[in-house]
């Protein structure tokens, strides 16, 4: 049986070209790859040992090109951006093609455009959100480390961050998660705040611009965040206390960040901005190999007694990440393994399928520790 066919859109862009590599590493070949630079996407297609790939002109924003991509599609990855801009674009056209999606970010406003419109699940179809590495893998790993022995988690503190190059659909989408991406039409996050007993409190956390953190080299400034994914997190989990930070190991980036919502409310020009943050990203790496870190401490009780559980995940880049979460979410769409409707990754992906993908394939380092590891199946220290 002939395989439903695959695009990926944004295939020469910084995820795009790993999700590709992630995909044929899963054993999908002859893909549609989607971008708006020829030369860079049949960069990407020579890298097929099949030679079955095929490039097509696509910009998510123009809607017959997009029309012209999706048509005859079985499945789309989008690794485009900006997300907070496309919102349900990329995913639309795709079920108007008759195809299921994967979008690497899309999150709250991309949902409610997509049930706002009616459920895809009613026509068969399935879309999976936030099939990247935060969100998506921030929600999958702290469910998966809750597992690893732990019979009630009581409290979650976690610490994301790295170094590395700053896209341009990271810079936007920086930019316009300060007003938008959480749910209905509200920013998406709330610095400061955490959740205590159950519930959200706002500035509940300070932030420490020049201190240490065991699982990153040298100083770095913590910024403390609750988003939308890591409150339905401790929802799910059942968290009394959850603790949330944002790790910026780099000077000129973080100087920037401090005063990037008073210059676009004073009316800065948006792109400005963006070059500004490509420039501040590449001073912080000058000199240094980057890397991107996920931390995460879980407290609570196993055979009744207090127990903890500790999981840090190292790797060079949280755009391969992303794209391995994402390539992921295709495989198991393709599968039969995520009921249709709409979908985020965090939900319906198996974490030890991610785990074990992510090992396997040499795309993180992931390290176990705590008192609730079962000594005789996971050596401390080495998952």
């Amino acid at each position: 049986m002939t395989e439903p066919l695959i695009g990926v859109l944004g295939a020469s862009g910084a995820v795009g070209r790993a999700a590709v590599r992630e995909l044929r590493a899963l054993g999908h070949t002859g893909l549609r790859l989607g971008g708006r630079t020829a030369s860079a996407l049949c960069a990407v297609a020579e890298e097929d040992p099949t030679g079955h790939d095929e490039t097509v002109w696509a910009d998510a924003t123009a809607p017959d090109g997009l029309r012209a991509f999706t048509e005859g599609c079985g499945i789309v990855l989008n690794c485009a951006g900006p997300t907070y801009r496309l919102r349900a674009t990329v995913a639309s056209a795709a079920l108007a093609a008759g195809a299921d999606c994967v979008d690497v970010a899309g999150d709250d406003p991309a949902a409610e455009d997509l049930l706002d419109a009616g459920d895809p699940a009613g026509d068969g179809r399935t879309v999976v959100l936030s099939a990247g590495a935060l969100p998506g893998l921030s929600g999958l790993l702290p469910r998966w480390l809750a597992g690893q022995g732990l019979d009630r988690v009581a409290a979650l503190t976690a610490h994301c961050g790295g170094l590395e190059t700053c896209s341009p659909t990271v810079a936007h989408d920086l930019m316009l998660s300060l007003t938008s991406g959480g749910a209905d039409g509200a920013a998406y996050g709330e610095a400061l705040a955490a959740v205590r007993d159950g519930r959200r409190v706002p500035r509940a956390l300070r932030t420490a611009e020049d201190t240490e953190h065991h699982a990153f080299p040298g100083r770095v400034a913590l910024q403390p965040y609750l988003s939308g994914e890591s409150e339905r997190l401790a929802t799910v989990l059942g968290l009394d206390r959850l603790d949330w930070y944002n790790v910026h190991p780099g000077p000129a980036v973080r100087a920037l960040l401090n005063v990037l919502p008073g210059r676009l409310a004073a009316g800065d020009d948006p792109a400005e901005l963006a070059d500004r943050l490509f420039l501040a990203a590449d001073l912080d790496l000058a000199g240094r190999t980057p890397y991107y870190v996920m931390d995460f401490e879980l407290s609570g009780t196993a055979s009744g007694h207090p127990a903890t559980a500790g999981l840090t995940l190292r790797a060079a880049s949280s755009y391969r990440l992303t794209a391995a979460v994402g390539a992921l979410a295709v495989d198991a769409v393709l599968r039969a393994r995520v009921p249709a409707g709409v979908h985020f990754a965090r939900d319906v992906l198996d974490p030890d399928t991610v785990v074990r993908h992510l090992r396997g394939r040499g795309v993180a380092d992931l390290r176990l520790t705590g008192t609730a590891a079962d000594a005789d199946q996971v050596e401390e220290g080495v998952l």
